[in-house]
């Protein structure tokens, strides 16, 4: 059975030693070649054609993401697998959408890289558990609206919310919660922001809408 061929893109060159030893205790790898940045791994690829790329995304000069773009666009069958620190989902999406197969995070496994290339050298694709949790909650935080808004305040922030949504002035919130009236202030400014609301009144419909208090109890006020 031949091996899967891989250039290793990265611009570390220990960390690219250790990968080349890593994987070339692999049955199924074979590293025929390596580059230090974008431009260099899109002439590593026109003189090696290799099966799957693995890529870095921050280089020096050209990163991963347009180096994917270029080398995808002149070699639509070559396969990038982006080996990466970052486990953003902002990144994670952008990398998907330049056309890499496979994300898989420097924290993994040997056995879990040795899978990964396979997976992605037979055309599949393939997510690390961690970044497939991240598009997962960067999906939830897009479809999910007014309750992914109320989820991204904290536990106190939510306390407050309620306590001024019921009436209370700044002075009895900051004595109900053992807090000074500035952090109450702090903590009221944090909710404007991220609630999007900008009076008290706004925050009372809010609170109301996701059932914090009773419309009864509030007109008893």
């Amino acid at each position: 059975m031949s091996k899967i061929s891989v250039l290793l893109v990265d611009d570390h060159a220990l960390f690219r030693q250790g990968m080349r030893a890593l994987l070339e205790s692999s049955s199924h790898v074979e590293i025929v070649g390596e580059a230090t940045d974008g431009r260099e791994a899109i002439e590593k690829v026109r003189q090696l054609t290799p099966q799957v790329v693995l890529m870095d995304i921050g280089m020096p000069g050209m990163g991963g993401l347009e180096a994917t773009r270029r080398i995808l666009k002149e070699n639509p069958g070559v396969r990038t697998l982006v080996l990466t620190q970052y486990e953003d989902a902002e990144y994670i999406l952008a990398m998907l959408r330049a056309g890499a197969k496979g994300y898989i995070a420097k924290t993994a496994t040997a056995a879990e890289l040795d899978n990964a290339i396979q997976t992605v050298s037979r055309g599949e694709s393939y997510l690390y558990p961690s970044a497939a949790t991240a598009l997962v909650e960067e999906y939830l935080l897009r479809v999910g609206g007014e309750k992914d808004e109320y989820e991204r305040l904290t536990d106190r922030e939510r306390e407050v919310l309620q306590l001024v949504a019921e009436g209370y002035p700044n002075r009895e919130i900051a004595d109900k919660l053992y807090i000074s009236v500035k952090t109450v202030l702090r903590h009221r400014t944090n909710i404007m922001q991220k609630l999007g609301f900008h009076n008290r009144t706004e925050l009372i419909k809010y609170a109301i809408s996701k059932g914090l208090i009773e419309i009864a109890r509030k007109i008893d006020k």
